[in-house]
């Protein structure tokens, strides 16, 4: 079929089915036509039917940009001193730039997820007072803080799907009624009662404001502990968990997002087989976690321990405490292994280590969780001064922290520093296609770096202290395998690992320059910038030492014909000695998340990993099913998007592999395995992403046999 042919012209399709609504129409995706091809065209007048039968009636009309904001304004949806900041014939300007992209959602998922979790609705929710447009503006606005030419870049870069804010950011930004922009959060439990007691606050004070919240078990005694010389008084992790899991469940942010939590224990903490416990699909209630994420830490002394099939000891964190003075987590157990298992004055158990790994297998099987940090090559990374001891949610944000102390009345003896997520993704296809990339990348620095600025969590001061300390920021990618298929490169090829390593390459030299620029402006950097490997030149040397330079002769010729200069040795060189002058801004820069909805109206594929299938089946809420089709696919070339599954962790592990190396903190790694993989194959996966260097695991999916089995005729994804 030619591509005329396959390409009709949409308003004769909509002539021709005009007796079919949007749903039904996107549905049709999902089916081949009489020719065996995917309808492509199908889902395209999906997203139009769903504006004239459902958007454009719905929608609030107004005269003019005066009488909206006015409105907006009057009626408490906008914020007025966001709008203070400039000029209406600005505003005005920007506006009408902004419409003149004329945007249009490539998909009808990308629409329907706008209009149902992101624009302005009336107070009654029946109603939108935003279009794309308009968001974009309010955002771009927002971040600026008054600066009209960082406004009018922002606005490019994201009207043109070159960056994206998060959700809590994309959502929250200039409304009136609003939570915070900021996307998770990550704090310290002490062991004592106070710091228990401050922690469940934060839980509800943080999950209210919008964002997931993680917290560190590893300090906390183990159950059977003494307390005041008491033996056999802890009870362990276990009450804390069913304590933060209940205050997620209470508080969630204006019920448009649902709260959510994590916690994260050490491997050689005596509580770790309750922990796993907590997750068994026959667990007792009573110990039972439903909601609350599991995250493991596991240093490289666990896998040696394996290797040779010993065992491995548990220690108390109370008595590490008494004979360290240190708590637990500020203790490397690699280290310190050997030395604490000959110390008598630290209580200790033994379980074998394989059978440990089989155990964390088994749960992921079950339940896709625990989350892995793998601690040691998390710490080695690490550019900042100070201990990496826990991850996030979505187990991409490594940054150090501090633990607070407590009076009795639960007020601060001294504010701790906890860990905010300021997180914004580039569209790598969009970003390849820019006429500047350099500036693509610090207008993105430039955005998230407001979020931090603009971000003040005072009910939680061991937060606020923190991001007001560090400026951290995590600036994410999507759409990597969108382009790569785009490009005819297969995912985990040797040229789609080549793409990979240049182009991160090449982002963090940008995001570099960025945050020595605004230190520069500020004549401020980050606290402890001095005591980093940025300041020691230390986190250069692999880049001044060795030339960075594509392998593969496609992977030169993509980036020499985006025109996109790649940093060399001499440009890190300079950079290093500006960035000896001036600092940097930011403590953190780069961090890759999962990057789910924000995907979708993105029109990319999520975060770096492989599409989950051609054709992705979604349920949104009443509407039911809704198909999602790759970014980029067309016929014609079907065959560059094998799926998560289809692919094998190896050639997701490679993938991340190469990006780790320039990302400074953490990329949200999910491992697809088919339905006939094995624990062991779970383990085997564990262990090769030990040894590539991988920071963290996300989740582990297994291929449901629902989706297996022999193909339905006629249907896309439909499996029986």
């Amino acid at each position: 079929m030619s591509t005329t042919a396959e390409h009709r012209d949409l308003e004769a399709i909509i002539r021709e089915e005009t007796d079919l609504d949007y749903h039904s129409l996107n549905a049709m995706l999902n089916l081949y036509d009489s020719t065996g091809r995917i309808q492509f065209e199908r889902d395209k007048q999906a997203a139009r039917q769903y504006f004239l039968q459902h958007v454009n009636t719905n929608t609030v009309f107004f005269h003019d940009l005066k009488e909206k904001l006015d409105y907006l304004v009057e009626n408490d949806y906008y914020e007025k001193e966001v709008l203070d900041q400039y000029s209406f014939e600005f505003i005005e300007r920007l506006s009408k730039a902004a419409y003149a992209h004329k945007f249009r959602f490539q998909t009808f998922l990308g629409a329907f997820k706008f209009y149902t979790s992101y624009t302005l609705k009336t107070f009654d929710g029946k109603r939108y007072l935003e279009r794309f447009e308009d968001r974009v503006v309010m955002v771009a606005l927002f971040l600026a803080r008054g600066d009209e030419a960082l406004a009018t870049q922002l606005m490019e870069e994201i009207i043109t799907g070159r960056f994206q804010p998060a959700t809590p950011t994309f959502l929250n930004a200039g409304k009136k009624q609003r939570g915070e922009l900021v996307s998770c959060f990550l704090l310290r439990i002490e062991d004592n009662m106070e710091s228990i007691g401050r922690s469940i606050n934060s839980a509800l004070q943080l999950s209210k404001r919008g964002g997931g919240v993680a917290f560190a078990l590893s300090n906390i005694r183990e159950a059977g502990a003494p307390i005041k010389k008491i033996e056999n008084q802890s009870s362990g992790v276990i009450p804390v968990m069913k304590l933060l899991e209940d205050s997620f469940s209470y508080a969630n942010q204006l019920g448009a997002r649902q709260g959510a939590g994590a916690v994260y224990l050490h491997a050689h903490h005596p509580d770790i087989y309750r922990f796993l416990d907590t997750k068994r699909e026959n667990a007792d209630e009573k110990i039972r976690i439903k909601t609350l994420s599991l995250g493991v830490v596991i240093p490289d002394i666990t896998f040696e321990l394996a290797k040779t099939n010993e065992d491995m000891y548990l220690f108390s964190p109370y008595d590490v405490e008494r004979v360290y003075g240190v708590p637990f987590t500020e203790i490397s157990v690699s280290e310190k292994y050997h030395e604490m298992v000959d110390d008598a004055r630290i209580k200790k158990t033994k379980i074998n280590a394989r059978e440990f790994f089989q155990t964390l297998a088994e749960i992921q099987f079950e339940s896709g969780y625990p989350y892995i940090m793998y601690e040691d090559t998390v710490n080695r990374a690490n550019p900042i001064d100070g201990r990496i001891t826990m991850s996030n949610l979505c187990s991409e944000i490594l940054q150090v922290n501090a633990p607070s102390r407590y009076n009795a009345d639960l007020s601060y003896a001294e504010v701790g520093k906890d860990i905010s997520c300021n997180l914004g993704s580039l569209n790598i296809a969009m970003t390849m296609d820019s006429d500047n990339f350099g500036r693509t990348v610090e207008t993105a620095i430039r955005g998230l770096t407001s979020v931090s600025e603009t971000s003040d969590i005072d009910s939680v001061p061991s937060i606020a202290r923190g991001n007001d300390m560090s400026h951290a920021i995590g600036l994410g990618q999507m759409n990597l395998h969108g382009y790569l298929a785009r490009e005819r490169i297969h995912y985990g090829s040797d040229e789609g690992l080549d793409f990979t390593n240049m182009y991160f390459y090449a982002v963090t030299y940008h995001a570099v320059r960025a945050s020595m620029e605004l230190a520069k402006e500020r004549g401020r950097t980050f606290d402890g910038f001095e005591r980093s490997k940025y300041a020691s030149g230390e986190y250069f040397d692999k880049y001044t030492e060795q030339e960075w330079k594509p392998r593969t002769q496609r992977v030169a010729e993509l980036f020499a014909g985006a025109q996109i200069h790649l940093p060399t040795q001499e440009d890190w060189r300079e950079l290093k000695a500006q960035v000896a002058e001036h600092g940097i801004y930011n403590q953190n820069l780069q961090a890759v998340p999962p990057t789910g909805s924000i995907s979708y109206i993105n029109n990319s594929t999520a975060s770096i990993h492989p599409v989950p299938s051609k054709i992705e089946i979604r349920k949104e809420g009443k509407i039911g099913r809704v198909y999602y089709p790759a970014p980029f696919m067309i016929n014609d070339n079907l065959d560059y998007y094998e799926d998560a599954y289809e692919v094998g962790y190896e050639k997701i592990i490679d993938t991340y592999a190469e990006a780790t190396k320039h990302v400074d903190q953490g990329l949200s790694l999910t491992l697809f395995f088919k339905d006939t993989a094995t624990t062991r194959d779970v383990n085997k996966a564990q262990i090769y992403a030990w040894r590539k260097n991988i920071k963290t695991i996300y989740y582990i999916r297994i291929r449901q046999l629902a989706l297996q089995g022999t193909e339905v005729e006629g249907c896309v994804s439909c499996m029986l």
